[in-house]
């Protein structure tokens, strides 16, 4: 079995296949067993964008972290969605898929706002949750421009990076070898800055090993300011987190000096894809971040986001077409949290979780769903299940169709009603059962 879990995240899709059949069989026989709870968590990355997890790897880490329910978020890609349904259904877990893309605010109120993106202004990242399997080509096409886009400027940024590499007396990142090599774009997937800076954490390694003479080579060539926590664990030679602990504190201090801003080929207008989105029977949702403190990735600098201008930027979302906000509740306070979700309730947007997993330090596991204020959460992330499984077999049975029998209800009524079909899904198999859709149809 543990050879089974090590290959569940192989590069290889044969190698990551066979795996998930030995844990499919050995849990259908119950020679193996899963705790359960009722978490859930939409916002899972994986190695098609980046991530240590393979879309089977982390439906895997996700049943054996209890929870009921897991969503696929890759960045410009979907092309881990198939994958990543299969080992659902194998599993026996509730699953949503969607895609992470960065939009332009640029013919907006909020062009020249810093909206939630540490890296830009005028940008910002928007999920689109729930899209169908019939839809992922479609989806997949629609972003393969994105991707390409990002390529070239990712071409540019390792350039740029390589400049400081030689002044640290390191040997030079290979896009080719280095970056593209340790992803899955062959496969559809995307190239991200975290992929060129694991890269440069592995030419840190490589000259220097692990512990102690990395941290001091970052305080004194690279002239990073470590925290106490990130020095702790850059001395530790034993952390099993190493690389992505440095892929971290390379991303806060070192990212700045080589980070070339992405064009409009790269961010779409915000409305463009937020129509796609809807074209696709997606939930175009916005991803809330909100003023940060300390970041629960390590990746993120303290900084101020929308929190200021919140009342004035929901309103522009329920125009441009938003039909959704997600937030992630350990990474804010209730404080924050209360008030998205009183404009949520304002502006009939329905709330979406997820806490965002791209390091092998992150857990699976989400115990704030459960508390009394974000409990709704689970409603809404079984309505997500309901609404993609239904629109599979009918476009009309999506959540936000106007004409189906449940069109007229409140959005709260509606999730509640998606979220009771969603309960009852047999999660073995990709379309709901004939009773289900007689008892959608019919009532």
């Amino acid at each position: 079995m543990e050879k089974a879990e090590q290959e569940l995240n192989s590069p290889l899709l044969q190698k990551r296949k066979d795996a998930l059949q030995v844990i499919a069989e050995a849990y259908k026989n119950g020679v193996i067993e899963f705790g359960k709870n009722e978490e859930v968590n939409n916002h899972v990355h994986t190695m098609f964008s980046f991530s240590p997890y393979s879309p089977a790897g982390a439906v895997y880490g996700a049943k054996k972290a209890g929870l009921q329910a897991v969503g696929l978020m890759d960045h410009d890609s979907i092309a881990g969605g198939n994958e990543f349904l299969e080992a659902a259904s194998l599993l026996g877990i509730g699953s949503t898929t969607g895609f992470e893309i960065r939009v332009s605010f640029k013919d907006t109120p909020f062009g020249d706002h810093r909206l939630n993106n540490p890296d830009s202004t005028g940008i910002a990242y928007m999920a689109v949750h729930g899209i169908p399997q019939k839809n992922f080509a479609k989806a997949q096409k629609f972003l393969s421009p994105v991707r390409e886009a990002r390529n070239n400027r990712n071409r540019a940024q390792v350039d740029k990076l390589n400049i400081l590499m030689k002044e640290w007396g390191l040997s030079r990142i290979d896009f080719e070898k280095d970056v593209y090599g340790i992803s899955q774009a062959a496969a559809g997937g995307s190239i991200t800055e975290r992929h060129i800076l694991f890269a440069a954490a592995e030419k840190i390694t490589a000259t220097f090993g692990r512990g102690k003479k990395v941290a001091e080579f970052l305080k004194s060539a690279a002239k990073v300011e470590l925290s106490d926590k990130a020095e702790r664990h850059l001395s530790d030679p034993d952390n099993p987190h190493y690389l992505y602990d440095l892929l971290g504190t390379l991303k806060i201090n070192v990212l700045p000096r080589f980070f070339i801003q992405p064009n409009e080929e790269e961010c779409l207008p915000v409305k463009a894809v937020v129509d796609f989105a809807l074209q696709i029977k997606g939930i175009p949702t916005y991803s809330y971040l909100g003023d940060v403190g300390e970041s629960p990735t390590g990746d993120k600098k303290a900084q101020k986001f929308e929190d200021s201008y919140i009342e004035q930027l929901f309103p522009v979302l329920k125009e441009l077409g938003f039909k959704a906000v997600t937030y992630m509740p350990p990474r804010n306070t209730k404080e924050q949290l209360s008030r998205v979700i009183s404009l949520c309730g304002m502006y009939g947007l329905m709330q979406i979780s997820g806490v965002d997993i791209n390091s092998s330090r992150q857990s699976f596991s989400c115990p704030e769903v459960l508390q009394d204020m974000f409990k709704h959460l689970n409603d809404s992330t079984w309505a997500l299940i309901a609404h993609e499984k239904l629109t599979q077999y009918r476009d009309d049975y999506s959540l936000l169709d106007g004409n189906n029998r449940f069109s007229q209800l409140p959005l709260e009524e509606r999730i509640k009603k998606y979220s009771g079909f969603g309960r009852i899904l047999d999660l073995h198999k990709p379309v709901p059962g004939k009773e289900i859709l007689m008892e959608f149809t019919n009532g």
